[in-house]
């Protein structure tokens, strides 16, 4: 291992949770991102420091590759470039791979689990290389009104040509052609296969037609999602705003894989914790039927007013609005299932705590982050619960991000 005026050279070790691999420079650990396995690479450090327990890097040259490796698919996202696309330059297969070796590597350590984790791909993903399958995007504008995105770890704002996680309906747009206020925040949300879509900037509705903030008091703020499985369809009202799965094919995964989890729901009783803007409640309401139960928990105001207007027709349908421990710890009845989809920090002891002293028989996670998984895990195990089940769902091609369908029994 040599150290050169340009970097430092490094043969790169095994794939870690966020993004990067393992490297080792004179016994100090260095997190390498654009690299794979096996490569040696000449890297440019990018934090350092004798106080750090660890160091980053960017692999800038590649002097030995891996059979994985292949042309970047979104060259901005390289070293130096934006966020979002870390793993553009690894072959789809082996996103996949990489993913479940974080999945089994974090459930191992963890959970003291062995398993072996499937992560499958979303219908089309393979067809389109990876990409076009963002319904949503979030971009800045530079100084110059140029849209763009944060370098990544920095506040520096990259101008963008394209996007090309982007669906085709956002790119049809033109947004990377146009000026915009600068240094203006600007969302685009076009759901799958529907016209048209919704722009706002600084969170306000924008007119594209005309290049310019939408005065009227109806201007369109809300879109229109459609979720269809082999059991059944369903039509959501969300604000654009607010949070929904980015993947045009991952509502439906996701909805689909919950109701195989939690099997024959009929009269029975179902919690649904944060349940956002009610994806899994309007099809557990319909699994439950008329004369069973579900209580959907949730912290955001904005989602729950997007789940009110959703459940309006379910009778057998609860709202309650709160932080999910405290509402847990008020009391919520008994259940016979428990689905949960934390954010990225995950449930917690509090909330694992309160979910296990309901004695449902089944829990059916969803999860964003394998670490966060694997501790939460690990506590329903010390309370009595057997991990049946767990399956790596890759709805974030072209990043390291992998979710996840847990299936807990007592």
């Amino acid at each position: 291992m040599a150290t050169e005026p340009q970097g430092v050279e490094l043969v790169v070790g095994p794939v870690a949770h966020g993004g990067h691999c393992v490297a080792r420079l004179d016994g100090r650990v260095v997190f390498v991102r654009h690299a794979l396995p096996g490569e040696r690479v000449r890297a440019r450090l990018t934090e350092t420091g004798d106080d750090r327990s660890f160091w980053r890097a960017d692999a800038v040259e590649v002097l030995e590759a891996s059979p994985d490796r292949v042309p970047s698919a979104w060259p901005a996202a390289g070293p130096g470039g934006v966020g979002g696309g870390e793993l553009a330059h690894v072959a789809l297969p082996a996103q996949r791979a990489w993913k479940q070796a974080v999945l089994e590597e974090q459930l191992r350590r963890l959970a003291h689990d062995e398993r072996a984790v499937p992560v499958v791909a979303a219908p089309g993903d393979d067809e389109r290389g990876g990409l076009a399958w963002r319904t949503r995007i979030d971009l800045v504008a530079d100084d110059a009104g140029l849209a763009g995105m944060y370098r990544y770890r920095s506040h520096e704002v990259l101008p963008l040509r394209d996007m090309p996680l982007a669906s085709q309906e956002i790119a049809g747009l033109g947004i990377f052609e146009r000026r915009w206020p600068a240094a203006a925040r600007i969302e685009v949300v076009v759901p799958a296969g529907a016209p048209g879509g919704v722009v706002l900037v600084d969170g306000a509705p924008y007119d594209l037609t005309h290049g310019r903030a939408d005065p009227r008091p109806n201007a369109r703020s809300t879109v229109q999602e459609h979720v269809a499985t082999s059991t059944g369809r369903w039509t959501y009202r969300v604000t654009a705003s607010g949070f929904w799965q980015v993947h045009r094919e991952a509502p439906a995964v996701l909805v689909g894989a919950v109701l195989q989890a939690v099997g024959d729901l009929t009269g029975g009783r179902v919690l649904d914790l944060y349940s956002g803007a009610g994806l899994f409640t309007l099809p557990l309401a319909d699994a439950v039927g008329e004369h069973g139960a579900v209580v959907a928990v949730e912290g955001d105001d904005r989602a729950v007013r997007d789940a009110r207007r959703l459940v309006h027709d379910r009778p057998q349908v609860t709202l309650r609005a709160g932080d999910v421990a405290r509402v847990l710890a008020s009391g919520v009845g008994g259940a016979d299932a428990v689905v949960l989809d934390p954010p990225r920090t995950g449930a917690g002891r509090r909330v694992v705590d309160a979910v296990a002293a309901l004695a449902p028989r089944r829990v059916v996670y969803v999860a964003c982050d394998p670490a966060a998984l694997a501790r939460d895990v690990a506590l329903f195990g010390a309370r009595g619960y057997t991990l049946d089940a767990v399956t790596g769902h890759d709805l974030f091609p072209m990043t390291h991000h992998v979710e996840a369908v847990a299936v807990l029994t007592r």
